[in-house]
């Protein structure tokens, strides 16, 4: 059977290499030659012995996702479309900025999840992506947008898990992936750089921070229990005080000293002043109560799409509910939307899947409930 070598990260690699009765140095190169300069032939890879290449041809190859489409934004933002197989297809996001170049990276075919105001969710869940799925889309990009560039030097500085999926149910491909993104040998990335997002998985943010702890965001969007029961289905499962005590403990092995909240503005949902107040009640520490968490907010301009039965907070509102949270000392910041033009904004990314979950009318189930009752 012929491996991918994307599916490795450097000890997968040493493991594979080993079996073929070489040594790990070997491994070293060849992850080198892989990750940092995106060779694909191993007739390419010089400084490795010829027997070693002869091998390689008859048991590995590297084999990225072959994308579908390419749309650029006019503010320079990329989206790429992937085929991942059997009719599924994922999204990458590359967002340029001054001072760094993101890369916004899928981790499954769909999601499970099924948030209201998320577009992947509505289209429901195909499969989880493996590691050289994940992996590979970093190293299309990075390999890509070098020669697009006329550069040698790195171009993707910060990775996201925030594409399509929910990355920690996909934890066994996530963290070989993670770990190529940090190596020396492969991306360098620092883990301040490196941030998984995630709607809320306990018991895996809990592993995360003993196995790989990078920059965490939580998918928050609501300050209660009745409230984010409707927006975010899983906390049903792991409700606030078991997700805020989780962000409390991840926050002993984080590489930043607070968490990312992320808080999608919903119009007239959860965008008015007791919401925010509650936020504050619910972060802060409260006299007698669990101990705060150190965090930040990232307030998200909601991206409509008609399924949602949603509409975007009025600018007003969003500048209203930024400054309540800054006034009692919470950092927080309004997310800057990119790529509207092309569908690659936040919560807009929606590759073909075919649905596992039959998405689509629980979804509707879901809307026609929420119209007929007022969240609390």
């Amino acid at each position: 059977m012929t491996a991918n070598l994307l599916d490795f990260d450097l000890d997968g690699l040493a493991v594979f290499c080993e079996q073929l009765g070489e040594k790990r140095f070997r491994a070293t190169q060849l992850f080198r030659w892989i990750h940092q300069k995106g060779a694909q032939d191993f007739d390419q890879m010089s400084d490795l012995a010829k027997s070693l290449r002869e091998k390689l041809k008859t048991c590995a190859q590297v084999l990225p996702l072959t994308p579908i489409s390419r749309h650029d934004s006019a503010d320079g933002t990329i989206k790429w479309l992937f085929d991942v197989g059997d009719g599924n297809a994922v999204e990458t996001v590359f967002i340029p900025e001054d001072d760094r170049g993101t890369l916004c990276i899928s981790s499954q075919a769909g999601c499970a999840v099924g948030c209201r105001f998320c577009s992947t969710g509505h289209q429901g869940f195909s499969r989880n992506l493996t590691t050289g799925e994940i992996l590979s889309q970093l190293w299309f990009a990075e390999h890509t947008l070098r020669k697009q560039f006329n550069t040698t030097d790195r171009v993707i500085s910060n990775v996201v898990m925030m594409g399509m999926g929910e990355p920690l149910q996909n934890y066994s491909a996530l963290v070989p992936a993670l770990r190529a993104m940090l190596d020396d040998h492969g991306y360098g990335l620092s883990r301040r750089r490196v941030t998984v997002s995630t709607s809320g998985v306990v018991p895996m943010m809990d592993r995360l921070g003993e196995d790989c702890p990078v920059a965490l965001a939580v998918s928050l969007h609501a300050p209660t229990d009745g409230l984010r029961d409707n927006l975010v289905p899983l906390n049903r499962k792991y409700p606030l005080h078991e997700l805020m005590d989780a962000c409390r403990r991840y926050l002993a092995h984080a590489p930043r000293d607070f968490i990312t909240f992320e808080y999608c503005m919903l119009d007239g949902v959860n965008d008015q002043p007791e919401h925010a107040q509650a936020l504050i009640d619910l972060v802060r520490p409260q006299r007698g109560l669990a101990q705060g968490v150190s965090c930040k907010f990232n307030l998200i301009p909601f991206n409509p799409f008609p399924a949602s039965g949603l509409t975007r907070s009025s600018a007003a509102t969003v500048k209203a509910f930024a400054e309540q949270l800054s006034a009692a000392g919470i950092i927080t910041t309004v997310r800057k939307t990119r790529g509207d033009d092309i569908d690659a904004a936040c919560g807009q990314l929606a590759g073909d899947v075919k649905d596992r979950t039959d998405a689509a009318s629980r979804m509707a189930k879901q809307r026609v409930i929420a119209l007929k009752q007022v969240p609390s």
